[in-house]
């Protein structure tokens, strides 16, 4: 079966209330629409180095990952870029990391991203994103609130992985 790279679920998305906040421990760097797929994949890297020889305290079980995008900045078209491992509490973040809270009480577009083969994430997530942006929320009755983020759950190391990708939103 040949793969398809022009085909998106339009599907509509499911529309939530983050009822608990999620926390997550992690690395993070600023990045635009050119450095994302370098940064992110060195990003990527970088943290699953620091695993290898430090703890992440409080991990959550059963196990999910956060890739977090926030502060866009549309005069210079970047924003901050941060993933790590959700976890139970902030209260204890080894140096050199950073601990994050999404905050309970926002509203999030749920998008289901599916990628037929393990490279083709970040093409996947770019193209869902660009789906979102340029065309889901301008026909939406919603405008963007500012973050979004992946989230890696056991689905994405299931046979046929997907993940979810959250918009925040309000209503126009």
């Amino acid at each position: 079966m040949p793969l398809s790279f022009n085909k998106i679920n339009h599907a509509e998305p499911k529309i939530v209330t983050l009822e608990s906040p999620i926390f997550f421990i992690g690395l993070g760097v600023k990045t635009d629409m050119k450095k994302i797929y370098k940064d992110a994949s060195r990003l990527g890297k970088t943290y699953a180095s620091f695993k290898k020889n430090h703890e992440i305290p409080n991990l959550k079980d059963p196990w999910s990952f956060v890739a977090y995008s926030r502060d866009f900045d549309e005069s210079t078209r970047s924003w901050e870029y941060i993933m790590g491992d959700v976890v139970t509490s902030l209260n204890s973040v080894p140096e050199g990391l950073q601990g994050i809270e999404i905050p309970s009480g926002s509203s999030y577009a749920i998008f289901t991203i599916r990628a037929r083969l393990p490279f083709l994430w970040g093409f996947e997530i770019g193209r869902m994103k660009r789906y979102v942006f340029t065309l889901w929320l301008p026909k939406s009755g919603y405008v963007s609130g500012g973050c979004d983020f992946e989230l890696h759950d056991e689905r994405s190391r299931a046979r046929n992985p997907s993940i979810d990708l959250y918009v925040e939103v309000r209503r126009k």
